[in-house]
């Protein structure tokens, strides 16, 4: 099973990470990344982000990058809720989480998941700060993070 979704409503942790398992005693190991929205970024406070992304591109993008992970690890299950909308200070932004039969491959799997999400996923954060409004641009880190799965150039 892969399930994406791109909401605006938050989600409940455990419940997702319980139906990510439900009835599938194959499942030897389930992890998951949950990122939230922090309160400084870049040296400024920040008092709101606001996600936006293209719709339909968007769940279409993070299918992809879900299907190259399970091109490369044999994985039982895989999910990914992306929240948009208006979101402040210590709400969840977005949960990526795996089951597989073993753990190793279920760590790679959900970090390759987080680290492909964050640079080929279109989705563009505005923060409020006390400076105003401003976009957040892609950082260096992100393509850093996804280019140490695709060592040498090979295409993923």
């Amino acid at each position: 099973m892969t399930r994406v979704s791109v909401q605006t409503e938050d989600f409940d942790l455990g419940q997702e990470l319980a139906r990510l398992r439900e009835g599938d005693a194959r499942v030897g190991g389930v992890v998951s990344f949950v990122g939230t929205v922090r309160d400084m970024n870049d040296g400024s406070s920040v008092s709101e982000m606001e996600l936006e992304h293209y719709p339909g591109m968007t769940e279409r993008a993070l299918e992809e990058i879900v299907e190259q992970a399970r091109a490369r690890w044999p994985l039982y299950n895989a999910l990914v809720i992306h929240r948009v909308g208006p979101l402040a200070p210590m709400e969840q932004i977005v949960l990526v989480a795996v089951s597989a039969a073993h753990r190793g491959e279920a760590f790679a799997a959900c970090e390759f998941i987080i680290d492909y999400l964050k640079t080929d996923a279109p989705f563009w954060k505005k923060e409020q700060t006390p400076e105003g409004a401003r976009w957040v641009d892609a950082r260096i880190s992100d393509d850093s993070a996804k280019a140490k799965w695709n060592p040498a150039g090979v295409r993923a």
